[in-house]
């Protein structure tokens, strides 16, 4: 497995990721020793880096992750947590004041059963709070040895300089794929010219562009995405005519639909780092090949012809949870 950094103060992680959230949460029913198996086969083919959140399950997601590295080699590993969104019944709020930061920390660190966390990111910006505050915090952890490098999820512009100024943030954490590609609007540029590392979740579009999502009845009763507008109605079937057309360059290409949107966001950068969330060994094995397969510049021109940006149907999230970004 090919290793990229993170960020210019030494992280280094495997060039894929492993997300953990569906194993817990949202993506209807867990199976926690098939989970716990995906993880430690991904171990194996040298996946470095597992992601999480307080917010999985909400709690249980790093619980299980704590399972599934026990007995492991520490230094083999690079666990990233978030902390910052609160999860009340139906809803969510944003806590970044500094005492819910440390008190956040302590809580990861209690779950994952482990004396310090690698990546530390804050999961989504709160704007009651200045972010010199809120990141002032997470540096004071590092200062304590609790935390190795720090990161920021879904942030605007603004938000990520001053953060940077009080403390180097190592990785920006937002949704990138061949259906979202609002990091292009500028923060990549900016993350490049920062030198913060960028880590893309959902890089194959919530599992829609694996092509195995054919009808919204495919989801289970309580998956999540059944409330994504992109999932709903008449956005359904326009992204299903964008995913068959990526079905057919993967199938000239000799790959599968997933294989080949990761591939694409691994050609968009050697320091952008795809975390695709699976809990089934066999779509693990199916994900890992896309470092196998090289997209030429004619491939990229054909993808781009086909899947252009603002190609998808539909917000990424319902209006309250868009509010949540870019801040």
């Amino acid at each position: 497995m090919e290793l990229r950094s993170l960020g210019t103060q030494g992280l280094t992680v495997s060039a894929l990721g492993l997300g953990c959230m569906g194993m817990s949460d949202f993506y209807g029913p867990r199976d926690d020793a098939e989970s716990i198996a995906t993880i430690h086969l991904a171990l194996d083919r040298g996946i470095t880096m597992l992601d999480t959140a307080d917010v999985y399950g909400p709690f249980t997601n790093e619980e299980l992750v704590r399972k599934a590295i026990r007995g492991r080699l520490r230094e083999n590993i690079v666990i990233a947590t978030k902390f910052g969104i609160v999860r009340i019944g139906a809803s969510r709020g944003v806590n970044g004041r500094p005492e819910y930061v440390r008190s956040s920390c302590e809580g990861s660190l209690r779950r994952l059963g482990l004396d310090y966390i690698d990546l530390y990111y804050q999961h989504r910006v709160d704007p009651d709070v200045p972010i010199e505050e809120t990141v002032g915090t997470m540096a004071d952890l590092v200062k304590e040895g609790k935390v190795r490098f720090l990161g920021l999820s879904e942030a605007g512009p603004e938000t990520i300089r001053r953060a940077h100024k009080v403390h180097p943030i190592s990785a920006l954490q937002s949704e990138y794929s061949l259906w979202s590609r609002d990091p292009e609007d500028g923060i990549l540029s900016l993350c490049r010219e920062l030198g913060i590392g960028f880590v893309a979740y959902s890089p194959l579009g919530r599992g829609f562009l694996t092509g195995k999502i054919r009808r919204f009845e495919d989801l289970a009763e309580d998956d999540w995405r059944r409330s994504s507008p992109r999932f709903q109605g008449e956005n359904f079937f326009k992204n299903l005519e964008l995913v068959k057309k990526i079905e057919s360059l993967a199938a000239c290409k000799g790959c599968t639909p997933s294989q080949l949107a990761l591939a694409w966001v691994l050609a968009q950068g050697k320091d952008i780092v795809p975390i695709f969330g699976t809990k089934r060994r066999a779509y693990l094995e199916e994900n890992l090949k896309a470092v196998d397969v090289q997209l030429t510049a004619e491939d990229l021109a054909q993808i781009e012809a086909v899947s252009p940006r603002g190609a998808v149907a539909g917000e990424r999230y319902a209006p309250a949870l868009m509010q949540l970004l870019n801040r």
